[in-house]
């Protein structure tokens, strides 16, 4: 740069400023006139004009502090596409990694892939044209993920993935297996508490499109179960195949229970929400408590909640602790950004959460302020 377009105020401002080597460090007129190599009067007068700015602060009246702090470089940009399986338990994985790459320095690019197949392969070509040096992927439609990990393949660009397995990439989330088997204990313990084992239904509720990995969620739920209750008749196990969601999943509840003869019915649900659609069916059919059970998976605020209110039909929901996802992840993106050897699958803790434990897990649940509702 040519010196003829340099102000030379400005350029004694910042050598006052670079004058303090460190945030805390306090100075009086007279060094900082020395370091800056100025005399006094001026150095008096570019921080008189700097305290205007905001840019010093006067400590004590005598000495003066920095106040100006640089922003930080950002390290890496890396984008996260993502699809609503459970609204709430998604919010709090997002959020928290939102929290974990600002803590890191990282610029986090997001994009929202509905449950559509085109709009999840479009975000791909978006991020890719974006010059994202990572992609954290949550979708989970696994006819599309070897298209999805094939893309960002020849654009050089590492995956984590979350939802279905995506070839080549790194697997984040639930050990599925183990957490449908943790519920499917869960529910057979209950089994031979309240009704010696004598089980007359399974009612699984599936997730359409949740591919192999959830689909081993329920097949878990139904080993577990097994595995307290090796009586139990493979026969006896109802899959109904939803969206996930609470309505979906009530509305796949009633005309089952309408037209059931047993009366012993446990149910294991894909998700929260699931399980909680189920929850609404059974109440509304006017099942008793004692008379059926239900086991969640996701621990989320929603199934959280349910477990605290008294007669609850949940028995549990198996804990996934979406809030801490973030700081998991990152700690992944960064130890593949610097070229460090990762775990092909790196899976999340379990913890069955029931009536009696959830306030142990989630001290802090209570603390939730709701809003009220705004009148229209």
């Amino acid at each position: 740069m040519e010196n003829r377009y340099l102000v030379d105020s400005v350029v004694r401002a910042c050598r006052l400023l670079a004058a303090f080597h460190d945030p805390q460090e306090t100075l009086r007129l007279k060094e900082l006139a020395e370091r800056a190599d100025l005399s006094v009067a001026t150095a008096f007068r570019l921080l008189r004009t700097l305290e205007h700015c905001r840019m010093v602060e006067r400590v004590d009246g005598k000495s003066y502090r920095c106040a100006f702090h640089a922003a930080s470089p950002i390290r890496y940009r890396l984008g996260y596409a993502s699809e609503p399986e459970d609204p709430s338990f998604v919010q709090e994985w997002s959020v928290s990694i939102v929290e974990a790459c600002a803590a890191e320095r990282i610029e986090l690019l997001t994009y929202d892939n509905g449950v559509d197949a085109e709009t999840a392969l479009g975000n791909v070509d978006r991020m890719i044209r974006d010059r994202v040096q990572l992609v954290i992927e949550h979708q989970r439609n696994d006819r599309i993920a070897p298209i999805v990990a094939s893309k960002l393949a020849e654009a050089g660009i590492p995956l984590i993935a979350m939802g279905a397995a995506h070839p080549g990439a790194i697997y984040f989330g639930g050990n599925n297996y183990l957490a449908g088997q943790i519920g499917g204990r869960a529910l057979g313990q209950w089994a031979k508490r309240r009704w010696k084992g004598q089980v007359e239904q399974l009612v699984l509720l599936e997730l359409e499109a949740g591919g192999p990995l959830l689909e081993s969620r329920l097949s878990g739920v139904e080993f577990g179960l097994r595995e307290v209750l090796p009586d139990f008749d493979p026969a006896r196990v109802q899959r109904l195949s939803g969206s996930g969601l609470l309505d979906a999943s009530l509305d796949l509840m009633r005309p089952h229970l309408a037209h059931t003869h047993d009366r012993r019915i446990l149910v294991g649900a894909a998700n929260d929400p699931c399980a909680l659609g189920a929850l609404r069916a059974l109440e509304e059919a006017g099942w008793e408590e004692g008379e059926c059970a239900v086991m969640g998976q996701g621990g989320s605020a929603e199934g959280r909640q349910e477990l605290r209110r008294p007669g609850t039909r949940l028995v549990g929901t198996v804990a996934f602790f979406p809030e801490k996802y973030g700081a998991h992840i990152v700690r992944i993106a960064l130890d593949l950004l610097s070229g460090k050897a990762v775990p092909p699958a790196v899976f999340v803790k379990h913890q069955l959460l029931t009536p009696a434990n959830v306030d142990h897990y989630y001290p802090h649940d209570r603390l939730r302020i709701q809003q009220p509702a705004q009148a229209g």
